[in-house]
């Protein structure tokens, strides 16, 4: 099985929410899960839907949205604050057992953004978890040829997890079809 893995999706609020419930399964089951998950500002009337990502293992916020867009331009995105959360990760990573990466989207696209920590990642051989838009699937396809992709589906997403050899992957609690 990939240690590469993506949800693809053009609606990154469910799949985000998705992982952080598996972020939180894992991590409770004793897994050293490792990453930055994606929120909405939840500003009305933006064009760009950049938010915030949050460290997993501190909590700690990165605002990743410029409060006006620089001028002329529409998007709010704010590449300084993902490089700043991706930084920040550099450190954790060799010794989790798996990092979540909340997207790989038009940043990374670019070799911007979080692209350290996904370098990071796979220089270390910890398998990592993320999602693409079907925008930029080819750049995606691109930087991690022969990555696997998962349905937005906790069972799914288990069984991948489950699928992954050399690392400590400790057992989670059966998966309820009717939780969140």
């Amino acid at each position: 099985m990939a240690s590469i893995a993506a949800v693809l999706s053009d609606d990154s609020e469910p799949v985000q929410s998705l992982f952080t419930t598996m972020t939180g399964r894992w991590r409770a089951s004793g897994m050293k899960v490792v990453g930055l998950l994606g929120e909405s500002h939840g500003i009305p009337d933006r064009k760009c839907g950049a938010g915030v990502v949050r460290d997993i293992v501190s909590g700690r916020p990165f605002a990743m949205y410029f409060d006006t867009p620089p001028k002329g331009g529409s998007c709010h995105l704010d590449p300084a604050g993902l490089e700043a959360a991706s930084t920040q990760l550099l450190d954790q990573i060799a010794t989790s057992d798996l990092v979540i990466l909340s997207k790989f989207g038009k940043l990374e696209t670019m070799r911007a953004g979080l692209i350290g920590a996904f370098e990071a990642a796979a220089e270390a051989g910890v398998p990592v978890l993320t999602s693409v838009s079907e925008k930029h699937r080819a750049a995606w396809e691109s930087f991690a040829p022969g990555a696997a992709y998962l349905a937005p589906d906790a069972a799914v997403l288990e069984g991948w997890r489950r699928g992954l050899k050399g690392r400590r992957i400790p057992d989670s609690p059966p998966i309820n079809p009717l939780a969140p």
